[in-house]
């Protein structure tokens, strides 16, 4: 598998797991069945990404770039859709969380560029 596919494979892994989340929140502590079923295959479907991704990346790399991306993303829809409001230090930390994976892809040798 190419450097690309596997890369749109781990983004395809972490919108999973974003709308997991997402229901996760919906579901009310799985009290709604519609978005509890809904986690459940999107983390299934996720994980089984994410699997797939490490016969490339190794599994440390992989699963910092996917759960580094997923907190990030999932902030943005708390804050967008549930109206969960981030403070100046939550900002600097996703900040810090976004300089972290750059830094893991942009100069560790770990990664196949």
């Amino acid at each position: 598998m190419a450097n690309a596919s596997v890369y749109a494979v781990l983004m395809v892994a972490i919108v999973l797991e974003v709308m997991g989340t997402t229901a996760l929140q919906m579901s009310q502590q799985f009290t709604r069945l519609g978005p509890s079923i809904v986690l459940v295959l999107c983390y299934a479907a996720s994980f089984y990404c994410l699997s797939v991704t490490l016969r490339v990346i190794p599994v440390g790399i992989a699963y910092a770039i996917w759960s580094a991306l997923g907190i990030v993303l999932i902030s943005a829809v708390g804050l967008v859709f549930f109206r969960q409001k981030l403070d100046l230090a939550a900002v600097i930390g996703l900040g810090l969380i976004i300089a972290g994976v750059l830094v893991v892809n942009l100069f560790s040798k770990s990664v196949s560029h």
